[in-house]
């Protein structure tokens, strides 16, 4: 059986990316979202009907969590591939269906959200480093946008965000008085995590609207669905959430194919953090995911660059060792899906694991002082050891907090207060 292991920490891993001092649990849940609009069941080709054919949404969740001291459980973990019929064996530090920790004081939630299509343990490597320092982490399969339930795109463009939301409040629901988890985490104090599609689905739920132009596509959402995310309107000036203070975005999809722009960027709400590399080929780069940063002025927004990584920059797992095959069926050689043609991905991992971290204690945990793993000059490679002998930083010290020396190399990190 392959070693397909989740949690690499290598040796130039930056400081926040090490686990924390907590053990891990992990437990899948089963949610339905009664009464919502069947995109698959409408036929784009017709004419719009007089009422939208409707459905019980069903949507798969992975629940990382600290887990009780002495607690045990199996480390490995099934997981399907990009192929969506390999069913693969993963293995890490979280101990299924482990005993939850019984806190002082409820733990932060984040919710993640996969790329099109992925699934809930694509950035599973985050999720289970996240639970070991303090947070539960509820990562969610957005049904028809799944390896295996890949479906019409519309689908996706419409319930993304509306998938995150509800799972934040199902989640909400099992943490009040006389839940299932009562007190371990607090809901009210979340952060959102998505990827590609994800992103995409966390800008809009962030406050985000898309354009006109957008719902109209042909190829997208049928018959005007996606109009519920139109900036402007009432629907989607009703959609964010107060509980959710902070979004991050790896390679946000969207400003590519026109369905962002200044305007609906604008209504951004909470703090963000894009991750991106300057070779994206899915979501571009310049003209898609520097852009959506670039046009988010109404709250502080940063922008993680791997120089020259592509589109899975930071995001995805290391590809599983039965990946590495080409699948004639798919076109393409699978370990592609999770890999980079530059950088090796444990190391992003490492580096977006430093970087998540040090952003969800700034904004959830209320940790200043993780802020000053963000005051960065902008160009890694430009800055400078300056050290005593007593390990103190001298004056002219400006190199990366947390990387060691010689390690702080093709990246740029760039802040933007609001307007």
């Amino acid at each position: 059986m392959a070693q397909n292991r989740i949690d690499t920490q290598l040796p130039n891993a930056p400081e926040l990316a090490a686990y924390g001092n907590m053990a891990v649990g992990v437990r899948q849940l089963e949610m339905v979202n009664p009464d919502q609009i069947d995109i698959l069941a409408i036929d784009p080709a017709a004419e719009k009907p007089d009422e939208m054919p409707r459905y019980d949404r069903p949507l798969t969740v992975e629940l990382w969590y600290p887990a009780a001291e002495g607690a045990s459980g199996s480390h490995d973990f099934k997981a399907f591939l990009r192929d969506g019929t390999t069913e693969v064996t993963l293995s890490g530090q979280a101990m299924r269906d482990a005993e939850a920790a019984s806190p002082d004081a409820p733990f932060p939630l984040v919710l993640i959200s996969h790329g099109y299509p992925g699934n809930r343990f694509l950035l599973s490597h985050l999720a289970e480093n996240l639970a070991s320092k303090g947070y539960v982490v509820a990562s969610i399969d957005h049904t028809d946008s799944t390896y295996r339930t890949q479906a019409a795109f519309g689908s996706t463009l419409v319930n993304r965000s509306l998938d995150q939301l509800f799972v934040l409040e199902q989640m909400a629901q099992m943490a009040a008085e006389g839940g299932d988890y009562a007190g371990l985490y607090d809901a009210s104090n979340a952060g959102l995590i998505g990827y590609s599609m994800g992103g995409y689905g966390a800008v809009i739920t962030a406050g985000g609207g898309v354009t006109q132009a957008s719902v109209g596509y042909a190829w997208g959402a049928p018959h005007g669905t996606l109009g519920i995310h139109l900036a402007g309107s009432q629907t989607h000036g009703d959609l964010p959430d107060p509980r959710i203070k902070t979004a991050v975005a790896f390679g946000p999809w969207g400003m590519n194919t026109g369905f962002w722009d200044a305007e609906g960027l604008a209504g951004v709400q909470i703090p963000m953090l894009f991750i991106a590399g300057s070779q994206d080929d899915t979501s571009l780069y310049e003209k898609g995911v520097r852009a959506i940063w670039e046009n988010v002025t109404g709250v502080p927004a940063a922008l993680l660059t791997y120089t020259n990584g592509g589109h899975n920059s930071g995001a995805p797992m290391p590809a599983p060792q039965e990946s590495y095959y080409f699948s004639e069926d798919k076109g393409f050689n699978i370990s592609e899906h999770y890999s980079d043609p530059v950088w090796d991905t444990a190391r992003m991992n490492n580096i977006a694991q430093h970087f998540v971290t040090a952003w969800m204690d700034d904004h959830l945990k209320g940790e200043a002082l993780r802020g000053e793993y963000l005051d960065l000059v902008e160009d890694s490679n430009a800055g400078v050891w300056s050290m005593n002998d007593d390990g103190t930083a001298k004056e002219d010290h400006s190199y990366w907090k947390g990387f060691a020396k010689g390690t702080a190399k093709g990246l740029m990190y760039e802040t933007k207060t609001p307007d």
